[in-house]
């Protein structure tokens, strides 16, 4: 599984950081210092990318919606379609949050 490439005792530390973040000021404060605007808008970008594919639109509306490449539109689906099922996870529980 390729998820077990990640593993190491570096990501294991930021992700126990995040884990350690309240609330969403306290993720803009720790984004802030640990990514650029770029890095963040990305990370931002692919999560509404797979959101968008996940209801189903097309890769042109995705595209104009969200300036996301063609190229990173079809990581995305690979993620979805292939992946260790992160987008899935994250995607139900704020459609849940919503509800």
């Amino acid at each position: 599984m390729q998820i077990d490439k990640l593993r190491g005792k570096q990501l294991d530390q930021f992700f126990d950081g995040l884990l350690s973040l309240n609330n969403r000021e306290e993720c803009y404060q720790f984004f802030d210092d640990i990514a650029t605007m770029s890095e963040i808008h990305s990370i931002a970008q692919r999560l509404q990318v797979a959101k968008m594919l996940s209801e189903g639109l097309t890769y042109s509306v995705i595209e104009k919606e969200t300036k996301a490449s063609t190229a990173t539109i079809s990581r995305v689906r690979r993620c979805i379609n292939y992946g260790s099922d992160g987008y899935k996870l994250v995607l139900d529980r704020l459609a849940e949050e919503e509800e």
